[in-house]
């Protein structure tokens, strides 16, 4: 059995083959368009197995490459230190310390979604894409408007679109602002069209994640785009061991420093999606606005921490509540 480690770019890709006594056999740099010539590689060696980090960009050499490995590992890129941290790093030496800790079964693997999960992920990504651009064209509109001292609360509505194709403003601007309305119809129109698609795809939820939908949805101030998000992102619920670590996958845990004895909480550690915690917070404020018993517990967190870091420990426990909902199959209940 060979050992391949794979330092993979967007338009290169470096092999690096080992025995089990961690000597190389064989190396490769091919470019990435070059197919046949990288199977051709893989298909010399006989029977081997093979590694990847979880780049962006994996995913076609995994569909190319799975017929025909005996295994495939993906590693976790920040649990692979010695590779960030080494002093002398090439692409050939990459590829080499991968090999060599396959080789010695010590790869940090990654969790690889499922092809309805990755489609989820994308399709829920997209939409948030589509809103933060709706509400930068807004905002470049509003600005424009606050020059001449015009800008309205109604903009967006009937009548507020009829008062922006009348106000006063300079040949420039009006033509600015003819195609900030045009960018900002389109979008709109690809939102409504995209949230009709994630709809559909809920529809075709396999019964765990049906599920999954229903219970999550009974939590106050989750509505579908959270839920969609809390999903799509953590992708299965199952894969951690508990909820403390579902947190800190959404980097809502703090950072610890220790020396000598000492230890210091840092602030969160901000890993994980930024999506997610997004999501999270803005569902945790929803939740202290509209629940007696999540206001008390912010407004003792608050007084204790101050406002921000009482929000954010305010999404971390909805978050393991949610953790606890979506394992157990029991819809929320208020105690």
């Amino acid at each position: 059995m060979l050992y391949v480690g794979i330092d993979l770019h967007k338009k290169t890709i470096m092999l690096c083959a080992v025995n089990q006594a961690r000597e190389v056999v064989k190396r490769q740099n091919c470019c990435c368009v070059e197919k046949e010539r990288i199977l051709s590689f893989f298909r010399a060696l006989g029977p081997f197995q093979a590694v990847v980090e979880a780049t962006a960009s994996y995913e076609w050499l995994w569909q190319l490459l799975e017929p025909v490995a005996a295994r495939l590992v993906l590693a976790h890129p920040k649990k692979l230190r010695v590779i960030a941290e080494s002093t002398r790093k090439t692409d050939r030496i990459d590829a080499k310390v991968l090999a060599d800790f396959l080789a010695l079964d010590m790869i940090p693997e990654a969790y690889r979604p499922t092809p309805r999960q990755r489609q989820h992920r994308a399709l829920v990504r997209q939409r948030c894409y589509l809103r933060r651009r709706i509400a930068s064209v807004k905002n470049k509109m509003r600005r424009i408007l606050s020059d001449y001292n015009a800008d309205r609360k109604d903009l967006f509505s009937v009548e507020g679109l009829a008062y922006l194709a009348q106000v006063a403003v300079s040949a420039a601007d009006r033509f600015i602002l003819k195609q900030l309305r045009q960018q900002w119809e389109s979008l709109e129109k690809q939102l409504v069209a995209m949230t009709k698609a994630l709809r559909q795809f809920a529809k075709k939820a396999p019964a765990r994640e049906a599920e999954a939908r229903a219970v999550l949805a009974t939590i106050p101030g989750v509505g579908s785009t959270t839920v969609d998000i809390v999903i799509s992102e953590v992708a299965d619920v199952q894969r951690f061991r508990s909820a403390k670590q579902v947190a800190a996958y959404a980097g809502l845990v703090p950072g610890v420093r220790e020396s000598a004895g000492h230890r210091k909480e840092l602030s969160i550690t901000k890993e994980g999606s930024g999506l997610l915690r997004w999501a999270l917070v803005e569902a945790a404020w929803r939740l202290v606005r509209g629940s007696r018993r999540w206001s008390t517990i912010f407004e003792g967190l608050h007084r204790r921490r101050g406002k921000k870091k009482a929000i954010v420990a305010v999404a971390r426990r909805l978050l393991t509540v949610m953790v606890a909902l979506w394992r157990g199959g029991q819809e929320y209940r208020l105690a």
